[in-house]
């Protein structure tokens, strides 16, 4: 049973670095070979003819994005299978399926909001506004503004689909915030409640001192 598990992790660990080193290889790649492998992989030779023109189109950072979200599917897909086929513990399972949900959710929003930009890159670079026509060329900034700003979303969410699809993410979240923040905040404000003024002190020995002196 140890061996088997042994080998399951040994294939797992391969297949990581197999698509590591396809992520490297496809990343600097040129749009038309990236389109023909995306074709290979995922359909037939008229599939891999769409994709090429459309990652032609597009501009390079549009690739590079294409080819580390399909990496990044790919590894998730593969990963969901090795959990299934494998018996672990029921805590590590869920654990497993958590983070799986958050890779996969992360992947769907980033193409959901990155999908706008690289449609918007492909038709600015075929038909582009010239600036003789005044309206036209500030609608297309302001459309570009947009969805330049959706585009930009994708730096900041990944906390809050973190948040939404993981419960140990919740946990530990309310961990830092409660447990450590807060209460080292609350420790450091009652410190400077409780302290001791010099002037308090002053006044009773003063009283005292008269008291004295009446008597």
């Amino acid at each position: 049973m140890y061996d088997k598990q042994r080998e399951e992790e040994d294939e797992e660990k391969r297949r990581r670095r197999r698509f590591c080193a396809y992520w490297q290889c496809c990343s600097s790649l040129s749009p038309l070979v990236n389109g023909l492998i995306l074709g290979a992989l995922f359909g037939g030779l008229i599939l891999a003819v769409i994709i090429t023109l459309w990652l032609t189109s597009a501009n390079k950072i549009s690739t590079t994005t294409i080819m580390n979200i399909s990496t990044a599917t790919s590894i998730t897909y593969h990963n969901v299978r090795h959990i299934v086929r494998r018996q672990l513990p029921i805590v590590r399972r869920k654990l497993d399926k958590q983070i799986t949900a958050m890779v996969l959710m992360r992947v769907i929003v980033f193409v959901c909001l990155l999908l706008p930009y690289i449609t918007y890159r492909i038709y600015a670079v075929n038909f582009p506004t010239s600036r003789s026509m005044p309206m036209a060329y500030a609608i297309s900034r302001l459309i570009q503004a947009i969805i330049t700003s959706i585009y930009i979303i994708n730096f900041a969410i990944n906390f809050y689909i973190f948040i939404i699809f993981s419960p140990r993410f919740r946990r530990q979240v309310k961990l830092v915030l409660v447990k450590k923040c807060w209460q080292r905040w609350k420790y450091w404000c009652c410190s400077i409640n409780n302290r001791i003024d010099p002037g308090n002190n002053i006044e009773p020995c003063n009283s005292q001192t008269e008291s004295d002196g009446n008597i």
